[in-house]
């Protein structure tokens, strides 16, 4: 029996069932004399269902577009941090992040903190990185029914590895890249008992790429303790500690409405003051019981404290000849209280199935933060906040200083959330979705350089409506409608200006419809046609000087398709495309009606394959193609459209022992794949070419 059909039986089962059956797939999914490397034989590149939508629900009865990243899929591409990883998913593009952060734009909507960690809100900004993921998810369009506040243009989940009960095993792997990067992970399995195992998981990662004076390391260790209570119950405790240690790099300015050219190893920026650091604990705990049949309660609870420094120069602007620089620093330490209870219940009234989630959420954030300007000496005895220099291949910069603090300030939230989902099986060929969350949200903020306290409260109903066709078994026809909101502080609530604190939410109101069809029993198909409409964008009060207006507004509507899976034993890929056009609609301060969003290319198209010649020879391809893009909503700089092609080689000595070599950017392709401002350009890198070895014991 093949671990597809074990695994397809197993979803079907009671958690006690599962228990049962857990040898058999134990014995499918750790042969040891199985090769490691071909891992498509254990699911390959296509995920059934995503933990991220609470109830197990298989993606083809899901009527939202959903892009799995598999953990096969992620060795295949060597990839080790979430930002390369989300390359190959159509509809993702990728902020700079200002050098310290993961930044994503879905749909047209940027967000810093739509981040998950197995279903729980992940939101402090830092990179995160993949040594313990076993999947990620991309759920598409607005969420926030499921995972409440921001959400509008989609979010990113991250399901971690688990123990398993019933076998000792170990991976070793290591790399390193032709810039000079190198890692080292270990993943170890141990069962304790007959009813208790341990997995632990942990990295050392060793920065370095094209740019002049970039360098720093990674550290991470994931334990993770599993417990039978019981045939119905199971408790899992986890803990991670992620240490980020690396150079601030800001990137390139532009000239004349392009990135500088000649300048992409140039390091505009200090050698001595660039560097972020990130400490993240985050300890989980989640108990899984079975009440009844097709009845289970889930409580999860999640403790978070992240502590973040980072000090950078910056380039803000350029001549043919000069370039002007500015910098900050920014402290910040936030702890994060996350509690979550959700009870699914599979079950018929008369010939009518539903599959009802009921949840409850509460958490409360608490953050503070402060900054201060980089200073530079004027030459004569005095400093200002900007430095004009020379430009040069290696820049030569005036002496440096800190002001005193620029900003210091606490926030609080806590918010308080309801949602009750109905998933109702009329006949085998209609399925409606129904469902609707409550969000009591209030944030606290003092700002302590001017003494001022402010407060917002926020109630808002996040409603959820889903229509489900099935003419046959592997095809589905779907249409939805989803809204979510996002308080005015923006996505982090660090501070909360008064003349923020008495306006309404901005609304994202989502409409999708799609097509999904398993071609194959490992091959799905999806094609979805959307739009995104933002409202309620702040602008400026021009009778009132200081408050706003809640009346801009934005569109991004578009088509992606998607092909992923296993074609053959032997053969398996995935294949992404999305269309994308985005516009304001209604003017604010920042942007006048017609403008075009940015950081939207309006094509992109995505590969990647891998052909296994024999049991111990694989190659791989992949290409990845955007076309030009806006670095700002000024629409005064553009980022050239580009296509980078990737390849591997994938080599088994033994059924323990495997090797891999990647090739990034075959061509060497210049390329410039991410903005934050219109003189902050990211650099693509050129030719790079990385080995990996792996040991299963």
């Amino acid at each position: 029996m093949t671990v597809r059909t074990l695994s397809r039986i197993a979803t079907t089962l009671t958690p006690a069932a599962i228990a049962l059956a857990q040898p058999a797939l134990a014995e499918a999914a750790f042969d040891a004399d199985a090769p490691i490397v071909v891992n498509g034989q254990r699911g390959g590149y296509r995920v059934e269902d995503a933990d991220a939508t609470k109830t197990g629900t298989p993606l083809l009865d899901t009527p939202q577009s959903v892009t799995t990243l598999s953990r096969e899929q992620l060795d295949d591409q060597a990839v080790e941090q979430l930002n390369d990883a989300l390359r190959y998913v159509p509809g993702v593009t990728l902020g700079q992040g200002e050098g310290h952060r993961d930044q994503v734009i879905l749909r047209g909507q940027s967000s810093t903190a739509d981040f998950f960690l197995d279903g729980l809100r992940d939101d402090a900004q830092y990179y995160r990185p993949l040594y313990n993921t076993e999947r990620v998810e991309v759920l598409k369009g607005a969420n926030a029914l499921l995972f409440g506040r921001g959400g509008g243009g989609g979010i990113i989940n991250r399901v971690s590895k688990t123990p398993d009960l019933d076998r000792t095993s170990g991976l070793l792997s290591g790399g390193l890249d032709t810039f000079g990067a190198w890692s080292l992970a270990a993943d170890a399995n141990l069962p304790v008992t007959s009813t208790v195992a341990l997995r632990l998981n942990g990295t050392y990662e060793a920065f370095a790429n094209h740019r002049d004076d970039y360098d720093g390391h990674f550290i991470g260790i994931a334990p993770t303790l599993a417990a039978k209570l019981g045939e119905a119950t199971t408790l899992t405790l986890a803990y991670e500690y992620d240490r980020d240690d690396r150079v601030v790099d800001r990137g390139v300015p532009s000239l004349n409405g392009t990135p500088i050219r000649g300048y992409d190893k140039t390091f505009f920026g200090s050698p001595t003051l660039n560097h972020g650091t990130v400490d993240a604990h985050i300890v989980r705990a989640r108990l899984d019981h079975e009440l009844a049949d097709g009845l289970t309660l889930s409580l999860a609870g999640q403790f978070a404290n992240y502590d973040k420094y980072y000090a950078n120069v910056l380039p803000a602007s350029a001549t043919a000849s000069t370039v002007t620089l500015s910098g900050y620093d920014s402290a910040t330490q936030r702890k994060n209280w996350i509690g979550q209870a959700n009870l699914v219940w599979k079950g018929e009234t008369g010939s009518i199935r539903h599959t009802v989630l009921a949840g409850i959420e509460g958490g409360s954030q608490i953050t503070d933060a402060n900054r201060r300007n980089v200073m530079f000496a004027n030459g004569t005895g005095g400093t200002q906040t900007t430095a004009t220099v020379p430009l040069a291949q290696s820049l030569t910069l005036p002496a440096t200083s800190w002001s005193a603090l620029a900003g210091n300030s606490h926030s609080n939230v806590r918010s308080l959330s309801a949602y009750v989902q109905d998933q109702i099986e009329l006949t085998p060929y209609l399925q409606v979705i129904a469902g609707v969350r409550r969000d009591s949200f209030r944030i606290d903020a003092f700002d302590r350089m001017s003494a001022v306290a402010t407060t917002s409260d926020d109630g808002k109903w996040s409603p959820r409506f889903g229509l489900v066709v099935k003419p046959m078994a592997n095809l589905s026809l779907y249409a939805s409608y989803a809204k979510s909101f996002l308080p005015q502080s923006g996505d982090q609530f660090s501070t909360l200006a008064s003349s923020y604190q008495s306006l309404d939410p901005e609304a994202f109101r989502n409409l999708e419809a799609g097509v999904k069809w398993d071609v194959l029993p490992a091959l799905a198909f999806t094609a979805a046609a959307f739009r995104v409409d933002r409202t309620n964008t702040r602008v400026a009060d021009p009778s009132n000087s200081g408050y706003w207006l809640l009346t801009g507004a934005s569109r991004v509507k578009g088509l992606e398709a998607s092909l992923a899976g296993t074609i053959t034993p032997n053969w398996r890929g995935t294949l992404g495309y999305t269309y994308q056009k985005g516009e304001i609609r209604q003017t604010t301060s920042a942007a006048p009606a017609g403008r075009q969003l940015d950081k939207l290319p309006r094509h992109q198209f995505s590969a990647w394959t891998r052909y296994d010649m024999s049991e111990k020879l694989g190659l791989g391809l992949g290409l990845i193609h955007q076309s030009g893009q806006f670095a700002t909503i000024s629409n005064q700089v553009r980022l050239p459209g580009f296509t980078r092609v990737d390849a591997a080689v994938y080599y088994d000595i033994s059924n323990r022992i495997a090797l891999q070599l990647n090739v990034e950017n075959l061509t060497e392709t210049r390329y410039y794949p991410s903005a934050h401002t219109d003189n902050n350009i990211t650099t693509g890198e050129p030719i790079n070419a990385r080995i990996t070895a792996r040991v299963k014991f």
